[in-house]
């Protein structure tokens, strides 16, 4: 049997479980087409995954990572719509049900997949997937966003955050951002936002009273949770909408519920976990590329890039503090 290289772990720890090994070559089947991965890229579930914080992992040998771009090299029974050389971006599997991407091959469901955006470059689009669905559910799907809304991205330049910029940009919304550096402020300008806020140089009720006279945003996407959350709830006008990406702790509910607010959570795996809705996932990446190639998408990428063999350097990177965008891990 044929076999690949791919990054396992074998058990819940620190970076160092992450484990070199060969793996059987996957086969596609019904539905399926099998990737010859390009790149992936680091999301943070992955290191609560990783540790054992969040039980949504592949059986032991686990290949993590959701985010993937690559090209087709075998088609399944059943797929119509791409063919072998075909390059495409993918939520590639990396959580309970279906192996990741952090190997030399990986299998895709054609509902979770879409043909690469021309005018970026292949491996770049790993950084794309999963920031951009959640930003989609987030502003399209749940807030239902509209143009010349004042809309406020909690974490301007995260993962998520710097999509969401360019998404609510995209949509024609008024769009605002935190960040925490003058390098970041120039990010987020340079993404579309009409005016980057230092949260460290100013509270939520002063950026209120500073940029919306007061009346509060109409709409903040919080895409780091935490404090951030109850900086939404008084950010957000008299019934106004917030979104949170990240609802695990306690949270005192009077402020929205003092104005009328209206609270969503997005829980973007939720798909994939239950099976259920994934046929919009391939159509929101469709999505992706068309803006992507309209000029209106890019991902923000970290000047630190990896080797898919080098994970756990890119982990311990994580948890430092330091990126600013998504990391990439090019095969």
């Amino acid at each position: 049997m044929a076999t690949m290289r791919a990054m396992v772990i074998r058990d819940f720890g620190g970076p160092e479980v992450f484990e070199e090994t060969e793996l059987p070559i996957p086969e596609a089947g019904e539905g399926q087409v099998r990737l010859k991965v390009v790149a992936t890229s680091y999301n943070p579930i992955e290191s609560k995954i990783r540790a054992g914080l969040a039980r949504l992992g592949p059986d032991f040998p686990a290949v993590l990572n959701s985010d993937v771009s690559g090209v087709i090299d075998q088609v399944g029974p059943g797929v119509v719509d791409f063919a072998v050389g075909d390059k495409v971006f993918a939520c590639s599997g990396g959580i309970k049900g279906g192996q990741g991407a952090l190997a030399e091959y990986t299998v895709v469901d054609v509902r979770l997949l879409a043909k690469a955006p021309e005018s970026l470059d292949l491996a770049d689009c790993a950084a794309i997937p999963i920031g951009f669905i959640t930003s989609w559910y987030a502003l399209c799907r749940k807030a239902k966003v509209q143009e010349g809304q004042r809309v406020l991205v909690l974490g301007g330049t995260g993962g998520v955050g710097n999509i969401g910029v360019q998404l609510a940009r995209a949509l024609g919304a008024e769009v605002y951002a935190t960040v925490s550096s003058d390098e970041k402020a120039r990010l987020v300008r340079e993404l579309g936002a009409v005016e980057a806020i230092d949260r460290r140089v100013e509270s939520p009720e002063e950026y209120v009273a500073n940029h919306t006279d007061g009346k509060g945003f109409d709409l903040v996407f919080d895409t780091a949770g935490g404090p951030a959350l109850d900086h939404a709830f008084v950010s957000a006008r008299h019934e106004g909408d917030v979104v949170t990406i990240n609802a695990r702790a306690n949270h005192d509910l009077t402020p929205a519920h003092s104005r009328g607010q209206s609270l969503h959570i997005v829980m973007m795996l939720a798909s994939m976990l239950k099976g259920v809705d994934l046929e919009h996932y391939g159509e929101i990446l469709s999505e992706a590329a068309r803006l992507a190639d309209e000029g209106k998408l890019r991902p923000l990428l970290d000047t630190q890039r990896f080797s898919v063999w080098d994970v756990a350097d890119a982990h311990r990177y994580a948890a430092s503090g330091a990126p600013v965008g998504k990391i990439l891990l090019t095969n």
